[in-house]
């Protein structure tokens, strides 16, 4: 089952994102199993809002490629872990 995967980076900024996401090459090289991504300011940070083929995908994608980035970025990238949520995907439609 899809899910959604909302995050919260406190304190997170645009330059951060984009040297995150740049750097992992996401463009070029999308992870497996994710179906749709979009990243914005939020009040007082950053905000993520992904939909996945499953948690696993995700976790998958976390542990082997967007915290081994976060540590070689060092303060370049997030200050500190995110607040996450996730939810189940009853319907989404793909254009």
């Amino acid at each position: 089952m899809a899910v959604g995967i909302r995050l919260k980076f406190a304190g997170g900024t645009q330059q951060q994102y984009d040297t995150v996401h740049q750097h992992m090459d996401i463009n070029n090289n999308p992870p497996d199993g994710l179906i749709f991504h979009s990243a914005g300011p939020i009040d007082g940070g950053w905000g993520i809002i992904d939909f996945w083929e499953s948690t696993e995908a995700f976790d998958r994608f976390a542990q082997g490629r967007l915290m081994p980035a976060v540590g070689e970025l060092g303060d370049r990238a997030f200050p500190g872990p995110p607040d996450r949520k996730e939810f189940p995907v009853y319907n989404f439609n793909k254009p």
